[in-house]
């Protein structure tokens, strides 16, 4: 290599012009000028990276050839001026130019260099291209932004952790799951994401992968945003830099409420997380069904349709030492009077007419087990009278039996109406009534727990979303607004019927106020309620009004489904039998 000296500038008497070319080799551009400030020598990758020739360079004072671009030295040669500076060395931002003309990004070192005696003999100037560093961290970036981007578009929630367990990733099904916004999320502790019992089992899992254990698998419980528990299945691994070290982790989970709502559809097994509230009286039953579900004792369960009633006693039922033993489940409102002793307690061969073989009851079936008694109210005082002496003997006799039949049951009961009044009227048994009533639990109407309405609602949505196969879907403002009002004479089944229907009639992800059933928009009726019951009861109003308005309900919603009861129901929210009812009640029966 030929490089062209002007004058001799020596470091420690080595000449420059060594120090420059070695520098070429390793692909760093230099050049050295002398006590006048004249370049005395530049490498030829000093050459490239500022596009000029060193004929064009050399003799000529750096500030001619670096025009604009200050030394960032402090001259030692009485060169100082506007480019003199303080500074010794400079960071990146110097531009240089290539062939084409283009601008590179350089980084500019520059230091004095002295001779072998000591004495100042010019100066060194080191010329880095920064292209490269830029390139390597545009790649990292461009990575970093592609890999971000394959992880929103999974199916499955992801999100990342640092060794301190805060989050520092979260992609977007992630978001959908748990409801809460990424920007608000990232930064925060991992276990805002589960519940004090669910943070502790997933802190273990990351404790001992971090130790060096295989990446590990847990079902937990997760908390979203708005305070709903949902079922997943997590999966957590450790993330490792280029030497090995653990720097964090990455957890990936499924939402299994769709499975869960399959499990108990074969198993018919139910838990606390069925039902949903935070308002007091909803706390207060809760804490009981803790205590009671242990136990073998009679309970009976009170509230209008629509509250969970049926819910609660499978509660109850897979809570308890029974749970693995048969449910069986008797709408005494369903079956006709001349028939629901033969269902309850079976029959005999020959019993009568068409007996044609031995049949056993619904108390047969649910030996071991539970038998839930709903709309319980609704027996003949006759099969009061027999139902007494099974809850005192867990004993019966089938129909045309002489034969005394031992049963190890569970009884549950409910119903709609007020047991007390009845017995009151002469038209339910008092001693059977003391006998049901060990342990009593009145669920609230909807309207008495209006603080549940947010909780609800999402979870309904999500449980009728998981079943359809799509993310949980949002309500607008304006359709909480409503749903917030209405006061569901229907109860919890009314809200589910509203919510299906809006999400059947919405397009996409967000139920908006057109999508709700067209009869929650009529406004009230001047006796009072709405049709569905808007705006709370006047203090003045009597039981006789009450009674007018469900009546003036239930033949508007007949009246506009041509007398279809199955789907005047629906609209009511209560089920067929306690619409036919409640149609002989107040004499609407064709």
């Amino acid at each position: 290599m030929r490089v062209r000296k002007k004058s001799d500038v020596r470091a420690g008497g080595i000449p420059c012009k060594e120090l420059v070319e070695l520098l070429d080799e390793l692909n760093i551009g230099a050049f050295a000028a002398d006590t006048n400030g004249k370049i005395a020598v530049i490498n030829y990758a000093g050459q490239a990276l500022m596009g000029l020739k060193q004929d064009e360079v050399l003799g000529r004072e750096c500030r001619e050839v670096f025009v604009g671009v200050p030394c960032m030295v402090k001259c030692l040669f009485g060169k100082s001026g506007a480019n003199g500076c303080e500074a010794a060395e400079s960071g990146p931002g110097e531009k240089g130019r290539e062939g084409d003309g283009a601008h590179l990004l350089l980084t500019r070192l520059a230091t004095p260099v002295y001779d072998a005696r000591g004495n100042p003999s010019g100066c060194l100037t080191l010329l880095q291209n920064h292209a490269p560093i830029a390139e390597l961290i545009e790649r990292v970036q461009y990575e970093e932004r592609s890999l971000k981007l394959i992880l929103d578009s999974l199916d499955l929630g992801i999100f990342t952790v640092n060794r301190g367990g805060y989050i520092t990733f979260f992609n977007r099904e992630a978001e959908t799951v748990s409801g809460f916004n990424r920007k608000k999320i990232l930064g925060k502790h991992f276990p805002v994401l589960f519940g004090e019992e669910d943070s502790e089992k997933v802190g273990g899992m990351m404790d001992a992968v971090a130790r060096g254990d295989a990446p590990s698998t847990r079902h937990v419980k997760m908390t979203t945003r708005g305070g709903d528990v949902i079922p997943i299945r997590l999966n957590y691994m450790s993330l490792k830099n280029e030497k090995g070290t653990h720097m964090g982790g990455l957890a990936a989970f499924h939402d299994l409420t769709l499975l869960r709502q399959f499990n108990q559809v074969i198993s018919d097994r139910y838990t606390f997380h069925d039902m949903i509230g935070k308002s007091p009286e909803m706390k207060r039953i809760f804490e009981k069904v803790a205590v009671v579900a242990e136990t073998d004792a009679t309970v009976l369960i009170e509230g209008n349709t629509g509250t969970g009633k049926g819910v609660l006693a499978r509660v109850i039922h897979s809570a308890g030492r029974r749970a693995h033993r048969p449910f069986v489940k008797v709408n005494c409102s369903a079956i006709p009077d001349n028939l629901i002793e033969s269902e309850l307690f079976g029959y005999m061969k020959g019993a009568f007419t068409g007996a044609a073989r031995d049949k056993p009851g619904r108390f047969s079936d649910a030996h071991t087990g539970t038998i839930f008694l709903d709309e319980i109210g609704e027996l003949s005082f006759s099969l009061q009278a027999k139902l007494l002496g099974v809850l005192e003997d867990r004993a019966f006799y089938p129909l045309g039996s002489r034969s005394l039949r031992k049963v190890d049951v569970r009884i549950l009961a409910a119903t709609n109406r007020n047991l007390r009044e009845l017995v009151d009227k002469k038209r339910f048994r008092e001693d059977l009534y003391y006998r049901l009533n060990i342990f009593r639990f009145t669920l609230p109407d909807l309207r008495e727990r209006r603080m549940d309405l947010p909780l609800l609602i999402r979870h309904i949505l999500r449980r009728l979303c998981a079943a359809r196969g799509g993310p949980p879907a949002e309500v607008s403002e304006g359709a909480m607004e409503i749903l917030l009002k209405l006061d569901y004479p229907g109860n919890v089944r009314e809200l589910e019927n509203i919510l299906e229907h809006a999400l059947i009639v919405s397009p996409g992800d967000m139920i908006q106020a057109r999508h709700l059933p067209e009869h929650l928009m009529e406004p009230p009726s001047p006796r009072g309620r709405g049709m569905h019951g808007r705006g709370a009861p006047g203090p003045g109003k009597q039981g006789g009004q009450k009674a007018g308005g469900e009546r003036l309900r239930i033949l508007r919603m007949l009246e506009r489904f041509d007398g279809h009861r199955i789907k005047t129901a629906r609209a009511l929210g209560m089920g067929r039998s306690t619409l036919w009812r409640k149609m002989k009640q107040y004499d609407l029966c064709p």
